[in-house]
């Protein structure tokens, strides 16, 4: 009976011995799991976890507990320390100063109310605050910026350093320097400041930021509210943010941690390139809620060359004026998609006005770049060299074809002179139309045009009156022929022609688009219109055709153009 009873309890401690072996495996292999995104860090490699290993049960119990404690102290992300060692000293402060009057923006001295016990004394300390109108005092500022070559020039914003009258560059080793400005750009929010070092400057470059990934790790070194030399880490959260903070806004968003002061500081990759420039964050209480936002280095670092090269941007220049391409207007044009920008006109005398892109092309591609949507064109033709020849693919007719085009200088066009409505559309060598707006430069100055001269001839004699034709509607709208009467009753441009809208029907498709009186119709679907019936038949054979919106070019009474798909349902 004895070995009966032996042999089962010794089957029960080796199942024991074995399920506390499996178990303690099982353990070890979640400590690694949970461990392991930690290891994704570029450029740093972390540990590979040892394989456990099965031992007898006596022995292992009091060794098993060794792998688990050691473990402990290497979980958390890899140390920066000496990435950020080697950056530090390449980061600089930027102090300003700038002389302002005090009775800047000072409005009349306020008065205490008659009677008040206080009136002698107040009225007293406003009185002497006035006498001293006049005077100057010191407004001083603080920023980032980063040096770029060991002979000593330093990259940082626009805004950290405008209208400063002394510009101070503070080194990491705390020396001091004064700086001069080489060259600056608002569109962008960069400027190029130089020093003259005794010895060669330590320096940083660019990288490329155009192959960051969203999630990839990035450090931020910058004088955050005056605290030099503060380094914080995070990722990119995002690429391609527009903030409307310019003409070409194509941002990398991050969450590391930037402040103020952190403006024109550098952000970094895990290899120590430069791949950023912080410049603004979103922030309602004036400190970092993880919302950054870097100039990426594709657009800064050609900024940053020409800048130091003449003091200025020289930008291509491509002539002509764009809208979206929305649903609507990519139905109507047979898109699969809505994609591209839409030509809505050419500038007279610009890089395009001999024909090679028309109003109502689609431009899809420019020199090789895909342009998704409309603001992706005015920022790879600012980019552009002035003077190249690039290929550009438009969809014209419903069929693609590449044309080449020779690149005009933004600077040097009469379109950079012009005074700008306040969005920056007209500064960024694209014009983007605005229908409300007066904005002829593609249309010769319109002066008295809108009000014929006497005795001029009428370019329509021969065609009916509106009076004394039946007015065709359609689309909600009611349509008459130009005339010299109609011209003078809505102030239309001899330079215009096409068919003219003299009512819209409340409520209709085409209000909801915008259309109003005075509006004329120069093409429905790239097709040219001289009458109400030819819009008519055109509309009909578009519904025949099975589209759902028909594509209408759009003059105001000055010529201005633009595109709008009316649906025809």
């Amino acid at each position: 009976m004895a070995p009966t009873n032996r042999s089962p309890f010794r089957r029960t401690l080796a199942l024991m011995a074995s399920a506390a072996i499996l178990a303690h495996a099982g353990m070890n292999g979640v400590a690694y799991a949970q461990a392991a995104p930690e290891t994704t860090v570029p450029g740093v490699a972390a540990p590979a976890p040892a394989a456990p290993v099965l031992t007898p049960p006596a022995p292992a119990a009091p060794q098993q507990t060794a792998p688990m404690q050691a473990g402990v102290p290497g979980n958390g992300p890899a140390s920066v320390a000496d990435l950020a060692e080697g950056l530090l000293d390449a980061v600089v402060n930027i102090s300003t100063s700038q002389n302002v009057k005090d009775d800047e923006g000072a409005g009349p001295a306020p008065r205490a109310p008659d009677g008040s016990p206080f009136q002698e004394f107040f009225n007293d300390f406003f009185n002497k605050q006035q006498g001293n109108k006049g005077g100057n005092h010191n407004v001083s500022s603080l920023g980032s910026g980063f040096v770029i070559d060991p002979t000593g020039y330093i990259v940082t914003n626009n805004h950290v350093i405008e209208g400063a009258d002394d510009i101070e560059i503070n080194f990491a080793n705390g020396s001091k320097l004064k700086a001069k400005l080489i060259g600056t750009d608002t569109k962008t929010d960069l400027s190029v400041l130089k020093v003259e070092p005794k010895t060669p400057l330590k320096f940083v470059k660019f990288g490329d930021s155009s192959t960051m990934r969203i999630g990839d790790w990035v450090m931020a070194i910058g004088n955050p509210f005056g605290f030099g030399g503060s380094v914080t880490v995070g990722i990119i959260s995002g690429r391609g943010r527009n903030i409307n903070a310019g003409p070409y806004d194509n941002f990398i968003q991050t969450d590391a941690a930037i402040n103020k002061g952190n403006s024109g500081g550098p952000l970094f990759n895990m290899k120590g390139e430069v791949i950023g420039i912080n410049t603004a964050i979103i922030s309602p209480s004036g400190g970092s809620i993880g919302i950054g936002f870097s100039v990426p280095s594709e657009l800064a670092s050609g900024v940053v060359e020409q800048l130091r090269e003449y003091g200025e941007t020289r930008r291509g220049w491509l002539g002509v004026r764009i809208q979206p391409v929305t649903d609507d207007i990519a139905d109507s044009l047979g898109l699969d998609s809505a994609k591209g920008a839409l030509v809505a006109g050419v500038i007279k005398g610009g890089p395009v006005d001999d024909g090679s892109i028309k109003a109502g092309d689609v431009i899809l591609k420019f020199d090789g770049k895909t342009v998704s949507e409309m603001r992706d064109l005015p920022r790879v033709v600012a980019e552009s060299t002035v003077g190249k020849e690039v290929d550009v693919v438009v969809l014209r007719d419903g069929k693609e074809q590449t044309v080449k085009v020779k690149l005009g200088r933004l600077e040097d066009s009469d379109q950079a002179a012009a005074p700008g409505d306040g969005d920056g559309s007209q500064d960024d060598g694209v014009i983007t139309p605005d229908p409300d707006e007066n904005n002829d430069m593609d249309q010769p100055d319109g002066g008295d045009q809108a009000q014929p001269a006497p005795g001029a001839p009428d370019q329509h004699k021969g065609q009916a009156a509106p009076d004394a034709a039946t007015p065709r509607n359609v689309l909600g709208l009611s349509l008459s022929l130009l005339s010299a009467e109609t011209r003078k009753a809505f102030g239309i441009a001899e330079s215009v022609d096409g068919v003219v809208v003299t009512e819209v029907t409340p409520g209709s498709a085409s209000a909801e688009k915008g259309l109003k009186p005075g509006d004329v119709i120069v093409e429905v679907a790239q097709e040219f219109m001289k009458s109400p019936d030819a819009v008519a038949a055109k509309v009909q054979a578009l519904k025949q055709e099975g589209r759902r919106n028909a594509q209408l070019m759009i003059a105001s009474a000055n010529g201005d153009l633009r595109f709008v798909a009316v649906p025809m349902e």
